[in-house]
């Protein structure tokens, strides 16, 4: 005879399934899913507040502090810069709530512990971004699929070149710090935690299980880029790969974030190649870029190219390199996938 499930007893499998209450925090699934839902408020709430605290039009404000330049494309420009940095600071922001009320972390547990290790690796990481993307250069310039045609070049007329230069810098740091956080330290340390749970991965299995789907996850979010295709999705992935190695080797988001910034200021800004299919109009060198696109990467840039992936290899190469002689030893750091909680912890944030 059928009847119906005892209430008693099928409740407290049902809190089980979203609430982990050892940890005091919801279950994999749900924190990732509610820490989007915090992104998206964070996003909604700073939208509201700027429209309702700058009531001045912009057009005013550059009238002032940008006399004599070309007010539209000024303003084109400073709301494309909006969009971007706060943006990335809307993500960062995001994470760090999401962190703190959902997850029950400490911020430094997403790679973020600011000692002096940090600050060594991102330098090392700044180094190693414009050490690859120079060799990328100098290959295509030696197999003839680069043309030099002018030096300092900007779009748009009527502009000094070295503020927008700056410009650009600011929007490549604002982008690779946030799509790091957001990446490697917040998606990749909740994966390789959640993944533990299962006996026969581990934790080192947990954490390479992590790098491959967010690699993935990154290579899919270019994957509307324009000039996107299928090889440029998996140089994409592949590039993510490279990052994240710098974060589960040493537990620090220091390497990685250095490494994105200059891969791309150094890839678009200095030598002029498109930006995963974007071009900020200006760059040291002006280039006319030929050669096969399979190679090369085409007008995505030369991630959709062998030439990108080729440099993606060398990263990480460099990056094990690196490791081995900072450390002694290259092994995945297990913190990634067991992080400090808040009501095991303590300390100072």
């Amino acid at each position: 005879m059928w009847g119906f499930p005892d209430t008693p007893t099928m409740l407290p499998r049902l809190v089980a399934l979203l609430w982990n209450e050892r940890t005091r925090r919801p279950r994999l699934p749900w924190r990732i899913a509610l820490g989007f839902v915090v992104l998206a408020v964070v996003t909604l709430s700073v939208e509201a507040l700027v429209r309702l605290v700058v009531p001045v039009p912009i057009e005013s404000v550059l009238a002032l502090v940008t006399p004599g330049y070309p007010r539209e494309r000024v303003v084109s420009a400073l709301r494309g810069t909006v969009v971007i940095v706060g943006g990335a600071g809307v993500m960062v922001a995001g994470a760090y709530l999401a962190g703190r009320f959902v997850d029950r972390r400490w911020f430094r547990d997403f790679g973020l512990r600011l000692d002096r290790e940090w600050w060594v690796d991102l330098l090392a990481g700044l180094a190693l971004g414009t050490v690859l993307m120079t060799g990328v250069f100098l290959v295509e310039l030696a197999a003839g699929w680069v043309v030099v045609l002018d030096t300092f070049r900007i779009a748009q007329s009527g502009f000094a070149f070295w503020p927008w230069f700056g410009w650009s810098l600011v929007i490549y740091v604002a982008v690779g710090v946030s799509e790091e956080v957001l990446f490697r330290g917040y998606l990749l340390t909740n994966l390789a935690e959640g993944l533990t749970w299962f006996d026969r991965v581990g934790p080192r299995g947990a954490v390479a299980l992590a790098t491959l789907v967010t690699s993935v996850l990154f290579g899919v979010a270019h994957a509307g880029n324009p000039g996107a295709s299928a090889a440029s999705t998996l140089g994409v992935t592949l590039g993510a790969v490279m990052l994240a190695a710098g974060y589960v080797l040493t537990g620090r988001l220091a390497l990685p974030v250095g490494l994105h910034v200059t891969w791309n200021f150094v890839q678009g800004t200095v030598y002029g190649f498109p930006v995963s299919g974007t071009t900020h109009g200006l760059s040291v060198l002006a280039i006319e870029q030929s050669g096969p696109r399979v190679v090369t990467g085409g007008a995505f840039g030369p991630e959709a190219g062998l030439v990108g992936v080729a440099a993606a290899a060398a990263g990480l190469g460099l990056t094990v390199g690196w490791v081995r002689w900072r450390e002694g030893r290259v092994r995945i750091d297990t913190s990634v996938a067991a992080p400090e909680l808040r009501h095991t912890g303590g300390g100072e944030e």
